[in-house]
């Protein structure tokens, strides 16, 4: 079992959302193992029905496992720490605050854990306050520098920068590129991300020297009907990804 992604030339991961354990198996081929499958802790009512359904999920795709809070749901913070700490998967997601703990829990170095800071209108200044009690106060705002360093003391690999509407505000996700580059620190863009602005999108983070990067892509390529991301689209977005990455 590895619990390191499969990084196309050492630089780039997709993440998408798996609907079932099939369709887990047919992104993982499709990505030629170049991704992170996300399963969301908020789809289960216990810590061991979790467990248990990821462990099949890890099995089918060398442990590609990304473990996900639901769009950033803070109340589900301790339950990824709790589960990742069995699962021992590649990839974990979390609030800001709840990195030192993820990392704690997992008891090694090599998973991936990111933490979520969101966009404040302001290039250079992120919100950090995505924390269960964190996000319900007025917002914890700070420059993506002293956001980045705070990871790193706790212990985390990346920065996953959402709610980033797509490039709605691209000077403020070029700050945040810029700023992993200066400090050697991963970026996960993540929200509104899709066929169409993907290229761009990782073309940025790149071109700013970020040394790895790994795209969320979502909504955007899930089937509404069967709630399954569409394989087609996978083979489409590392596509796209060997292009930017060819250039």
């Amino acid at each position: 079992m590895t619990l390191t992604p499969n990084f196309y030339q050492d630089r780039l991961c997709l993440n998408v959302l798996a609907g079932s354990k099939e369709n887990a198996r047919a992104i993982w081929q499709a990505a030629e193992g170049h991704v992170l499958v996300g399963v969301l802790s908020k789809n289960y009512t216990s810590n061991d029905a979790a467990i248990a359904d990821m462990r099949e999920y890890a099995a089918l795709i060398d442990n590609a496992l990304s473990v996900g809070l639901g769009a950033g749901d803070p109340n589900q913070s301790q339950m990824v720490s709790e589960i990742s700490a069995v699962l021992q998967p590649q990839h974990v997601n979390q609030v800001f605050t709840g990195v030192a703990t993820s990392r704690a829990l997992l008891g090694q170095s090599q998973t991936i854990v990111n933490g979520l800071v969101s966009p404040t209108g302001t290039p250079g200044q992120v919100k950090i306050s995505t924390g269960p009690r964190s996000a319900k106060r007025q917002d914890g705002i700070v420059s993506i520098e002293t956001a980045i360093a705070m990871l790193q003391d706790m212990g985390g690999s990346s920065v996953k920068y959402f709610p980033m509407g797509g490039l709605q505000a691209v000077d403020e996700y070029r700050a945040v590129a810029e700023a992993c580059a200066k400090q050697d620190f991963w970026l996960e863009p993540t929200g509104g991300i899709d066929l169409e602005n993907v290229g761009e999108i990782v073309r940025i983070a790149l071109d700013a020297g970020v040394s790895k990067v790994i795209p969320h892509v979502y909504s955007s390529i899930i089937d509404k009907a069967s709630g399954e991301t569409r394989i087609d689209d996978v083979k489409q977005l590392l596509a796209i990804c060997k292009t930017v990455l060819a250039r």
